[in-house]
């Protein structure tokens, strides 16, 4: 099972570093599927992260990336910080959109921080 499960995260990281992904709205859960207005309005700071609500880091993790799939096709990731603000945790990722574009997405990750 811990096989599958470090495959599985490989994979998911060797396709976060190389192609786009998909995920929620702003302050949903990550089921949701995402609108052109989400993308807008949603991740674009402390104040509207999109909150991913999951019980292990790993699934939060693949979620995130699912997110930016769907939200910025083609997009690539330039690099990953976490942060806290008060008794929340946070996931900045700053990405690359398909058209240059640098810009930082957040994530609140707070049900899951920590859990495994």
């Amino acid at each position: 099972m811990k096989t599958i499960n470090l495959f599985l995260g490989l994979v998911i990281f060797l396709g976060a570093c190389s192609s786009a992904k998909k995920t929620t709205s702003a302050k949903n859960v990550s089921s949701h599927k995402v609108t052109r207005s989400d993308v807008l309005k949603g991740g674009t700071s402390f104040e509207n992260a999109i909150v991913i609500r999951v019980e292990k880091e790993s699934t939060g993790v693949a979620e995130e990336y699912k997110w930016l799939a769907q939200s910025y096709p083609g997009y690539s990731t330039i690099r990953k910080t976490q942060s806290s603000k008060g008794n929340r945790h946070f996931d900045i990722i700053r990405i690359k959109t398909r058209n240059g574009q640098e810009k930082d997405i957040y994530f609140d990750t707070t049900s899951f921080f920590g859990k495994e």
